[in-house]
């Protein structure tokens, strides 16, 4: 009777941590409290986001008839340069703000979706990367439509953002797809699931893991250690920039390291000293942007 009641309670847990974890994202994005020193700041680039002209562009999936958003904010000065970009678990595009205003002042078409489950997007599950990766196949796509097949594409993604970007690097792409830049990405959905379980739970990855994968298998279509950044990277050869917070304690720094190992084209690495997670542009905005502005000038 114990084990019975056991087999119970550990498969009650395992549905909520799925649910946690996958279920769409719909509410507010708002700073978290160590992320209050910056706000004055955010809130001045999310101004700058909702005044910018704009336009806003649609994805239909013919399959299921779901929506995907995102808004296009053309280059002040006509390019043939887009940045496409992904941002992190719980957020919208307009939290992306910042990283909008950084790459259309570097003279960038930007185009920033609301990713699976999130904002004005259409989706059940988050899926952190997995089927994201089709989606943005499906972008990259639009932006050879209604720029030019003449485009030169830059991906960029945070957290969950890297790791979609990071998944699609292992996908057949355009060439036009010149470079990516992967900021506080995972190794794996199941890595970064069992590094949680344990920083915020303490509690080790079986039984837990096999049971949220194989809940996850069921009802989004992966196993979490499938859904794998580093595995895409071992076919990547566009050049990659990641950066990583020295502090993260979210997503560890070392798994940006495995993940650089990992890529076979030109790349580099970039760990940002005292910076959490998704802090690294804040910490220091000047050379977050000469950084990116130096490996855009060498490869793009």
């Amino acid at each position: 009777m114990l084990s019975a009641t056991v087999g119970v309670g550990v498969f009650t847990f395992s549905e909520y941590l799925f649910k946690l974890g996958m279920s769409r994202k719909d509410t507010e994005p708002v700073p978290q409290n160590n992320q209050l020193k910056f706000a004055y700041e955010y809130y001045r680039y999310v101004d700058w986001f909702h005044a910018i002209p704009k336009d806003e562009w649609i994805l239909h999936e013919e399959e299921t008839g779901e929506k995907m958003v995102a808004s296009y904010i053309p280059a002040a000065v006509p390019t043939k340069k887009t940045i496409i970009m992904a941002h992190g678990v719980g957020c919208n595009r307009e939290t992306m703000a910042n990283f909008m205003k950084l790459y259309h002042d570097l003279g960038f078409n930007v185009l920033a979706p609301d990713d699976r489950a999130h904002g004005d997007s259409d989706g059940k599950y988050v899926s952190y990367g997995w089927t994201d990766r089709i989606d943005y196949k499906r972008w990259i796509n639009m932006v050879l439509y209604k720029v030019g097949l003449d485009s030169e594409i830059l991906m960029f993604g945070i957290s969950m953002g890297a790791g979609i970007v990071t998944m699609l690097s292992g996908e057949k792409l355009p060439k036009q797809v010149k470079a990516m830049i992967a900021d506080c990405g995972y190794t794996n959905v199941g890595d970064e699931f069992n590094y949680l379980l344990k920083e915020r739970f303490h509690l080790p990855p079986y039984p837990f893991e096999p049971l949220v994968s194989a809940i996850n298998w069921h009802r989004v279509g992966y196993r979490l250690h499938n859904a794998s950044c580093t595995d895409a990277l071992k076919k990547n050869t566009l050049p990659t920039l990641f950066i990583h917070g020295g502090s993260d304690i979210y997503v560890p720094s070392y798994m940006s390291c495995i993940n650089y190992n990992a890529s076979k084209g030109p790349k580099q690495l970039w760990i940002v000293p005292n910076a959490g997670h998704e802090e690294s542009f804040w910490k220091n905005p000047v050379a977050y942007k000469e950084k990116v502005k130096e490996f855009v000038k060498t490869y793009m």
